[in-house]
């Protein structure tokens, strides 16, 4: 009895049914980034051959379930109504996620230009933002309507094909169900061996995209959120890593506190030292190539444009990663990104020794602002239970929201404007002014993480502010992004303590970070200006260096003696060496001059050299120096993290 024709006639023609969609979608992808694939007639057959593997995974693991009732199933109720209703509503349901999945897939590949990933995982988890923000980006209630009569259709012609009624009215002999049941639970099985990481055997990452299956990847993400450094990653023995990194962050003005396993330090910049109020303006998904002193003729960012020739600009400085978090992470711990889950969103990241460590001791205050809601992405807890209190949108605190920080809440009469994502940014500049007042009547110094979110999708923002409507793209947000930076800096100097104040703009990371490698370089590319510093004579800094160096370099600038505990060094004292960190949640890349090293899982290690101008990588033989800097840098970052070893001392 063939199974098209039995009581699996459903569940075979289903299968085809998702390789046809699958197909569909794949070749879709494969128009769009077309010219960024580099595809030639092997590269092709790769990805539609590993591309139906996956598929037909993911295929089979939609009907393992299934297969197993329609295995246990008595032939007499085969007819039964029950059964009818069953098949029919199961049918239903496993087809609309069906399609609801394909349209998300398209709008990932659309905001990322890849598969579900890590970030996929991520948006899960707080639903109300994604829906909010699939809202306001798309017609939502037509976009449902849609996916329901799609639905229907697809039910529809399996219906008018008889396919429903070949199942419920055959006899199917229980050897021919096991055979059937056991090939479909066979595959499946089979398909747990199969790693996500097949499909990225070229250096083109749209390569490896195109071959996967959007969710066979978020599934194979959520088991990987965080990757144990050890037992995925090339490793040396720990007192070798130690001391590599320790000769590395060694200046003429430092002393290690600690032997061995540590890298603390007392840091001595000498001088009289300035002790001005600090303002970390932290920018949404802002690319240096924004700015026209990166090249831009679109004239998006006058405002920044203008701060800097005014202030001191840093024209080599690269994001370690993709993810907002992964900016907080490098810009308040100062540490190389670990695989996985950034530290901001990970347990035990209580009393870590951050940035506001520093200001603490210096008799700082230290508050975070953010222009949404700082349960969103364990924001709340990261800075509440270290040492910042906590000014946000609000609203709702997550179950697990349990800090030590005081929390405030913008009041609805401050808010003229917001979206999924957040206020807008001109009101969040208020929110951080007001504190700032309260601050200053108090005689306070004060040091602000502020982060904003108007430069987010849907783009949306207030109407008559710029010369590009509201919701009309990415460079309509860019451009309000600048002008909200401009009326909180008309407003900043007409305050008494503006003249003691240094406001720092630097980007959490890129928009659209995919690119044509898996670690594209220009996509880490960011800019960063610290203004209204009094320092005469320094208005460009252009070695190559990280987000992890920026506060290093600020105390440095203001001759502060500190106690370190970071990666970060002084990119203006003689002999650092210029380098930088740039990294996805499972590659681990260090960059230095135009060589980039890039761990991956399986202890592999790969060396390219990267042509800024073309933005091209060629692969090189691996360089034994540069291969353990990397590895000793991420490997160690990773033993202090779960060792304890970047908590503040008590």
């Amino acid at each position: 009895m063939h199974i098209h024709k039995s009581r699996y006639s459903v569940l075979a023609n289903f299968i085809l049914f998702f390789l046809v969609i699958s197909f569909i979608t794949r070749t879709v992808f494969l128009v769009l980034s077309f010219h960024k694939a580099d595809l030639g007639f092997l590269p092709v057959l790769r990805i539609y051959g590993k591309g139906l593997v996956f598929d037909t995974i993911v295929a089979l693991y939609f009907s393992a379930l299934y297969a197993i009732y329609l295995l246990v199933l008595p032939q007499r109720w085969n007819r039964s109504l029950a059964n009818r209703i069953f098949t029919y509503a199961g049918f239903f349901l496993v087809v609309l996620i069906l399609m609801f999945s394909f349209f998300a897939e398209f709008a990932f590949w659309n905001e990322f230009e890849s598969r579900f990933n890590f970030i996929a995982v991520d948006y899960l988890v707080y639903t109300f933002e994604v829906i909010q923000n699939i809202n306001q980006s798309y017609p939502l209630p037509w976009l449902i309507s849609g996916m329901v009569l799609l639905t229907l259709a697809v039910l529809f012609i399996f219906h008018k094909r008889g396919l429903f009624k070949q199942s419920f009215y055959s006899n199917t002999p229980i050897k021919q169900r096991l055979l059937s049941t056991g090939i479909v639970l066979a595959g499946a099985l089979i398909g747990f061996l199969v790693p996500n990481s097949w499909a990225e055997s070229s250096h083109n990452r749209y390569q490896g995209e195109l071959s996967k299956a959007g969710i066979f990847s978020f599934f194979s993400a959520f088991r990987n959120n965080e990757l144990n450094y050890y037992d995925f990653y090339a490793k040396t023995p720990e007192a070798t890593a130690f001391s590599t990194v320790r000769n590395e962050l060694q200046t003429p003005n430092t002393r290690y506190i600690d032997n061995g396993y540590s890298i603390r330090r007392q840091i001595n910049n000498g001088e009289v030292a300035q002790q001005p109020n600090v303002i970390l303006v932290t920018i949404e998904s802002f690319s240096a190539d924004f700015m026209a002193h990166f090249g831009n003729v679109q004239h998006l960012t006058p405002v920044l444009d203008a701060l800097a020739d005014s202030g001191i600009l840093f024209t080599n400085m690269y994001a370690t990663g993709t993810r907002t978090v992964r900016g907080m992470e490098a810009l308040t711990l100062c540490v190389p990104p670990t695989p996985g889950n950034s530290i901001v969103r990970r347990n035990d990241n209580a009393g870590l020794f951050t940035v506001g460590s520093i200001f603490k001791k210096a008799g700082y205050a230290r508050s975070f602002f953010y222009g949404g809601d700082g349960y969103f992405d364990n924001m709340n807890n990261f800075f509440g239970n270290n040492g910042f209190d906590i000014v946000d949108k609000g609203g709702r605190f997550a179950p697990g929201d349990n800090f030590t920080g005081k929390r405030s809440i913008i009041p609805d009469e401050d808010i003229h404007f917001s979206n999924a994502w957040g206020i807008c940014d001109e009101d969040l500049y208020d929110a951080v002014m007001r504190d700032a007042d309260a601050r200053h009547a108090k005689q306070q110094p004060f040091f602000d993480f502020v982060m904003t979110t108007s430069n987010h999708r849907p783009y949306t923002y207030p109407e008559k502010k710029i010369d590009i409507p509201s919701g009309s793209g990415r460079d309509g947000a860019v451009k309000y992004t600048d002008y909200a930076i401009g009326e909180f800096l008309k407003k900043l100097r007409s305050k008494p303590w503006f003249n003691n104040t240094v406001v720092v703009f630097v980007a959490d990371h890129c928009a659209s970070s995919a690119g044509k490698n898996e670690i594209d370089v220009l996509k880490y590319h960011i800019p960063c200006i610290i203004y209204n510093l009094k320092r005469d004579g320094l208005h460009t800094i252009p070695q190559q260096c990280s987000q992890i160096d920026l506060f290093a370099t600020l105390f440095g600038l203001l001759h502060w003696n500190y106690e370190s505990n970071w990666y970060g060094n002084d990119v203006l004292l003689p002999g650092f060496t210029p380098r930088a960190y740039v990294a996805t949640y499972q590659k681990l890349g260090y960059l230095q001059h135009d060589s980039l090293t890039i761990l991956s899982p399986q202890q592999q290690v790969t060396s390219s050299r990267w042509n800024a101008q073309t933005d091209e990588q060629s692969p090189i033989k691996i360089d034994p120096a540069m291969s353990n800097k990397a590895i000793a840098a991420y490997q160690t970052a990773y033993y202090l993290f779960k060792n304890g070893g970047m908590k503040e001392k008590r």
